[in-house]
């Protein structure tokens, strides 16, 4: 484990921080940045989403049809520059990965050579068909006969139309080729174009090599990525950058409302930019195995040392045995956590004398590190245990609604407080990884301040979510004015974050930077 001397060493380098030449005062968002898929740059007034918050970013939900017309448009303006067909110009763009400036300024120089780097080859035969060949004899099934099918493409390497037909469905359905399929002929580079393919396959064929043809170009550009939620079929442009992924986090949503980063793909992680996030989750492998209680689920009642379980998202803890009210994070007396003298989430710096020896400072700095893993991973777990309730919420409405009177959209009440739990609890998660490696200074104490205040509403929001259903109708404006509270103080503490991180200040996370 690192010591903190290490993890709060200063500043490194811009060598260190291998940064490009010309990117270290980068502007985040900058219009020249970005390219339209018209060859335009700059951002449209209504072509992303407009951010309304510091910590949010622009970013454009695709369907699988905006990116079919976006492929089409691109092969259109291309092809009547070069004067080649779409199908041929579709492989040179995919071949350049959607540079169209690069591939323009290449084919003008030396024509020939790209056709052959692309798999095309200098001349293009007519419209595909099969035909049939006195003599043919194919070489992959040895069939021959004066009515046999056969395929080629310029290359003139041919074979039997079923043979070609079973290689390319081979290819597409269960290797997932598509974009670089050559033909069959052992070191013969030609690609096979899109209707060659059309001509030979069966529709399912054609349907899912155009689905792999989207995926690649997907993939293949910087700006788009897919949600990567099961199932869903929406990517998301975004122009974030890999060099600005140190001062933003890009949380990105479809319209399925899954939510997750584009830097990294990973479920949102706000605050904590994605290298933190990377070296927090590398470490909690390397050094969660050393603690067994990590992964304990049960505690021992400060009091009276009887076994307790947490069944809740709350931290409100009560000892049925001898009503002793405590944390479960710090187990301290929670008449304390309403209070001036709340100090849960903040980890208290031991003096130098108890760290005067390797080690006490080994000690110490594991402790350090089991303050801030404690309250991330009972923030996990208390997340998961407000998103098992969520699933009963729809009950829970239901119920309160017929012993209530009140009608369904007076109840959403209910529905707007889980979600607003399960969004704060992930928040506060992040929260610990991000302020493990924060150095300590004045702005460290603010986000902490900030932190704590999210933490004591989420905790009195999440302690009313769990009362009986009787209780809940007197509880609906109490809830209404929490729900909001949480929302608010979330927004605050992550847009003071955001800030900071773009300014460049102190409170950036310093070992963050030697990753």
């Amino acid at each position: 484990m690192d010591s903190d001397d290490e993890i709060m060493s200063g500043s490194p380098s811009a060598d260190e921080l291998d940064l490009d030449e010309g990117t270290q005062d980068s502007d985040i968002g900058s219009l020249a940045d970005f390219e339209h898929e018209d060859g335009s740059f700059g951002y449209d007034k209504d072509y992303l989403t407009n951010p309304a918050k510091p910590y949010e970013i622009e970013f454009k939900v695709l369907n699988p049809l905006d990116i079919q017309v976006q492929q089409d448009k691109q092969f259109q303006e291309v092809a009547s520059v070069i004067e080649l067909p779409t199908e041929q110009t579709a492989i040179l763009l995919r071949f350049m990965r959607w540079n169209k400036e690069k591939l323009l300024e290449m084919y003008m120089e030396n024509p020939e050579k790209v056709l052959e780097d692309a798999g095309l080859g200098p001349t293009f035969a007519e419209a595909p068909k099969t035909r049939t060949i006195p003599g043919f004899e194919c070489e992959i099934c040895y069939e021959n006969g004066p009515s046999l099918q056969s395929y080629a493409m310029k290359c003139g390497h041919r074979y039997c139309a079923d043979c070609y037909t079973q290689y390319l469905t081979q290819k597409v359905k269960e290797e997932g080729e598509a974009a670089r399929i050559q033909c069959p002929r052992d070191g013969c580079h030609r690609i096979v174009d899109a209707k060659s393919l059309q001509l030979l396959v069966a529709p399912e064929v054609r349907d899912r090599y155009n689905v792999l043809l989207t995926r690649t170009y997907v993939d293949d550009k910087e700006n788009l990525k897919w949600c990567p939620a099961p199932e869903c079929e929406y990517a998301i442009e975004c122009p974030v950058k890999k060099r600005d992924l140190r001062k933003i986090v890009p949380t990105v949503r479809c319209n399925h409302q899954h939510s997750f980063c584009f830097g990294c793909t990973l479920a949102d992680h706000l605050p904590a930019p994605c290298g933190l996030v990377k070296m927090w989750m590398k470490k909690c492998e390397d050094d969660s195995e050393t603690s067994n209680w990590i992964s304990a689920n049960t505690k021992e009642c400060p009091k009276c040392n009887s076994t307790i379980e947490k069944n809740g998202g709350c931290n409100h803890m009560t000892c049925r045995k001898c009503k002793h009210e405590f944390c479960w994070m710090c187990m301290g007396p929670w008449s304390e956590h309403g209070t001036s003298w709340y100090n849960c989430n903040r980890y208290e710096e031991k003096s130098g004398t108890d760290a005067r020896d390797a080690q006490a400072k080994s000690r110490h700095s594991l402790e350090r590190y089991l303050h801030y893993y404690n309250r991330f991973a009972n923030h996990e777990q208390s997340a998961k245990l407000d998103k098992d309730l969520a699933v009963k919420t729809e009950k829970k409405m239901t119920s309160l609604q017929s012993q209530s009177n009140m009608s369904w959209i007076e109840v959403q009440y209910l529905d707007t407080a889980s979600k607003a739990l399960q969004s704060c609890r992930q928040t506060l998660k992040w929260t610990y990884a991000f302020a493990f490696y924060l150095q300590r200074n004045n702005e460290t104490a603010m986000f902490e301040d900030n932190q704590k205040d999210l933490e004591m509403a989420v905790e009195n929001l999440s302690a009313m979510f769990e009362k009986p259903v009787n209780e809940l109708a007197a509880l609906k404006v109490d809830m209404l004015d929490k729900t909001t509270y949480c929302n608010r103080r979330r927004e605050i503490l992550l847009s003071d974050t955001a800030e900071n991180l773009k300014r460049g200040t102190s409170q950036r996370p310093l070992c963050y930077w030697k990753c």
